[in-house]
């Protein structure tokens, strides 16, 4: 799983107007997973599955 600093450096995500984090393959928003037991979180993007670590 990669950072979301990575994802947005290789192009795997995007910002829209809004500074809302968005999947570069499929267009979609991604949510948000939090582990009670974990620093940060995790983003996910509902259509394709692919994850994303969120640290801070």
């Amino acid at each position: 799983m990669k950072s979301v600093r990575k994802g947005l450096r290789s192009g795997d995500l995007k910002k829209d107007t809004y500074e809302r984090l968005r999947c570069a393959d499929c267009g979609e928003e991604l949510k948000t997973e939090n582990d009670p037991d974990e620093v940060g979180s995790v983003r996910v993007c509902p259509e394709c599955g692919r994850r994303w670590q969120q640290v801070g």
